[in-house]
């Protein structure tokens, strides 16, 4: 009598006879696909990371500095105090990248992304406004250019977010 069981395909996963089920079976791509995003999540979180510990490191190194400069009478410099200014907004520039990547971790939805950048590009360009000064410069010709340079991309930056928000906000009345 015959086997009736030799003709079916064998349950074991070795047997040369066996149908791959395609539901199950990954390909070569897909697992190389997994890979890389795997190391791309590691990467974004050690990024983030990095960031944190940035920040902590500026606004540690901001206190020792507000510190010290207040038994010298430093603390009423203007440039002392710009030069604080400078520092928390470079600390808040910080906070944005820290924030993007975030986002990006979280696959967040890419508007929250793009507004994210729009700020951070927009406190970067208040930040270089702040600290802007002529005699930095060789010539004056030079300091025009770059105010007016500055200028144009904070109009850019400030229409984008205005787009941005229009956008949002049309988005939400539909």
């Amino acid at each position: 009598m015959a086997d009736s069981s030799a003709s079916e395909p064998s349950d074991d996963p070795s047997s040369p006879d066996r149908t791959p089920d395609p539901a199950t079976e990954r390909s070569r791509g897909e697992r190389v696909s997994d890979a890389t995003n795997w190391f791309i999540h590691g990467v974004e979180l050690a990024a983030a990371a990095l960031f944190a510990l940035l920040f902590g490191v500026g606004v540690v190194d901001l206190a020792i500095q507000i510190v010290e400069s207040v038994p010298t009478g430093e603390i009423t410099d203007p440039n002392t105090v710009i030069g604080f200014i400078e520092t928390g907004l470079l600390l808040l520039i910080i906070v944005e990248v820290y924030e993007t990547v975030v986002a990006y971790i979280e696959q967040s939805d890419t508007r929250r992304i793009v507004r994210l950048v729009i700020y951070t590009g927009v406190i970067a360009m208040v930040r270089k406004v702040i600290i802007f000064r002529t005699t930095e410069y060789s010539t004056t010709q030079d300091a025009l250019f770059a105010a007016f340079s500055y200028t144009l991309v904070i109009l850019g930056l400030v229409a984008l977010l205005f787009v941005e928000r229009s956008t949002t906000s049309s988005l939400l009345s539909d």
